[in-house]
Order: C-alpha cells, then structure tokens, then sequence
C-alpha cells in the first residue's frame, strides 16, 4: 500500500491573514513539502498540472525532477497529466526523460482537466475531451511500446516512421493511471489497458465512488487482466488534523468557508459528512481512512490533499508531522486481512521482477 500527498499547485490568500503567497514562494513550498513528505516516511507526492491563474503547476516534469535530485527514496507522481491538451509525444518524451532521470522513481496520472478556456489555447475543445483522452492515450501508450509509429487520428498531425526517444527506462513503459472523478469512460478505458484507475474521492460521497471503482474492477476482470479484486486502485482524500477535534474544526473551518473549490456552499459540517473530507483528531483521520477499504476493497494508493485553500506552508507541515505519527497504523490497517493474491502498488523495480519472471 502506498500513502501520500498530492497537490494541485494553488495560490490561494490565506483568509485568517489576508496575505497571498507569491508563485515563487508556492513553487519553493511544493518542493519543501516534498521534502518532508519523505522525512515523515510517505511514499508518493504528486503534483498537478494547470495552465491557468491561480495555479503555478504549468510544469509538473520540471519539478518533480527537482524534487527527485533533493530525495532519495519517495515516488514522484502527477495528480494530473492532461492527456487532452498536452500532445501525447511531449508527454512520451518528457515523463520518459524524466523515468531514466529518477531511475524509475516515478509514474504519472492522466486526466482531461475541466478548466473551459483552457482548451482553446492549446487549440482543443472541452467538448471533445473525452475523444482527446481516448485518442491521445491510444497514441501515447504505443510511442512508449513500439520503436517505430506510424499514427493518424483526428487530432493532431499524422505520424510517419516516428521514434520517441528516449526509450523507456528498462524497456518498461512508466506506469499510468488514469483519474477521474465522475467519468464511467476513463473507469472503462484504465480497464481496457489494465491501468491503474485512481477515483479522486474528494468531492463525491462514498456510494458514488463504490460505483465507479466497482465499474473498473469488472472491466479489469472481463479485460483478462486478472480478477476482480487484482485491480490497481488508488484513491484521493482530504483532512485537516490537530490534537482534538474541536480545535481542527476551529482552525479549517475559516479556510474551508473561501476555500476556491468548495467554499461559500456546503457548511463544513455538511460536505465533511457528505464526502471523504474528515476534519478532527489522528484517530478520526485514521479511522476513517481505514474504512475506505470497506467499500472499494483492497486498494494500492491513498493521496491526500493538504496544501490547499491558501493554507500556511508551517501548517501544511504539521500536517505532515501528524501524518506520519498515523503512518504506522495506516500501514499496518491495510495489511490486516489483505489477501496474498491482491497486488503490491506498482513500482519499477516490482514491475520489472514481474516481466522477467514471466520472460524466464
């Protein structure tokens, strides 16, 4: 089971103070929590991609390889690659680069990104995205699979006797997972090439996210990746911890209230009984986290958002801090019951084993 953190690379103005961080300050920030996500012992940090105000996350590749050159052991991930308005051969080149730079200490998310104006830009139109997925990832999962390609699809210009160099670290594709929150057709499509299908868990109740993690794993299944339950599963989450319960409400609630993605609606109260959101002490947080598995079943990868609506970096720390006090009996509640035959969460040097153990 991998535990960690992703953000989506937010410049909010703290409400309690009324001070907006600069992006130069976000940017540094993202890189420290990094840091000390793999001082406190998490496994995975993941960084979104956006192109728009208030966001800095523009460049996901450049910085999780600076991340990588200041860590030695925590996995880099993205908390969303657009697959729809990034062309799928920068994507080959680029996230192939930077495996051979990590050494394979990373793997990525695909996602279609919601944001209207920002299709345009990059001369697309949001109400083709899901086509854009579906292409774009038919072409990206050959680039990384085939020396030689010859493409044409309806989205971008045709390909002839094309190579994307470099080749894929050990001759083993990075690992992909496809996200999504609402979407049955990217449930359907991680399926189809036995991908992981990470469910974002964040604004959704617990019977929708039952839903569409149960699409998967029948698809996974009908697919001849394996059974059912051999699926490759992560999912989202959010909290804010303090020592009491009383004093964790007080301190979010200002921040929850302005948060962008979900303030001036649902109360705290509300939205924290109505999704994953839990808002109290290490135990609330751990308990609640454990029951998860009680209706998507075994699953490889839990991410929490922590570093958003404008929250101080100290803060984000001691979240961290919190975190990794839980970090034991997090582990330790996940393997209780696990079944032999459910797999390990996907790493190069996993991945690598399983390939030459067939190959042998």
């Amino acid at each position: 089971m991998q535990i960690g953190i992703f953000s989506v690379g937010d410049v909010t103005t703290d409400p309690t103070t009324g001070r907006t961080p600069t992006e130069h300050e976000r940017i540094k920030a993202q890189v420290r929590i990094a840091e000390k996500a793999e001082e406190v012992g998490l496994d995975v940090v993941a960084l979104g991609q956006h192109h728009n105000p208030p966001f800095v996350a523009s460049s996901p590749t450049t910085t999780m390889a600076w991340i990588a050159a200041r860590t030695e052991r925590i996995l880099l991930s993205t908390s969303t690659t657009l697959i729809t308005t990034t062309d799928p051969v920068r994507i080959a080149e680029d996230y192939g680069t930077l495996q051979h730079l990590t050494d394979g200490r990373m793997d990525l998310m695909l996602g279609r990104g919601n944001t209207g104006p920002v299709y345009p830009w990059f001369g697309k139109d949001i109400r083709r995205g899901l086509e854009l997925a579906v292409e774009n990832y038919a072409l990206l999962h050959r680039l990384w699979r085939e020396d030689v390609v010859d493409w044409q699809g309806q989205f971008r210009t045709p390909l002839q006797g094309f190579t994307a160099t470099p080749r894929p670290l050990d001759g083993l594709p990075p690992f992909v997972w496809h996200g999504s929150i609402r979407t049955p057709e990217i449930a359907e499509q991680a399926a189809y090439y036995g991908d992981g299908f990470f469910s974002n868990h964040i604004f959704w109740p617990a019977s929708h996210t039952r839903q569409m993690v149960a699409l998967y794993r029948r698809r996974f299944e009908h697919y001849g990746h394996g059974a059912a339950d051999q699926a490759v599963v992560g999912l989202g989450g959010q909290f804010f911890m303090r020592r009491t319960s009383q004093d964790a409400v007080r301190e979010f609630r200002p921040y929850f209230d302005n948060a962008p993605v979900y303030g001036h609606g649902p109360s705290l109260e509300d939205f924290s009984a109505q999704t994953p959101l839990t808002v109290g002490s290490p135990q609330q947080v751990l308990e609640r986290t454990l029951g998860f598995r009680d209706y998507v079943g075994d699953y490889q990868r839990q991410l929490f958002l922590i570093d958003h609506a404008g929250l101080p970096l100290s803060t984000v720390l001691e979240q961290l801090d919190l975190l990794g006090e839980i970090l034991p009996d997090l582990r330790a509640g996940f393997a209780e019951g696990r079944p032999a035959h459910v797999p390990d969460a996907p790493t190069h040097a996993g991945r690598l084993s399983a390939r030459d153990e067939v190959a042998a």
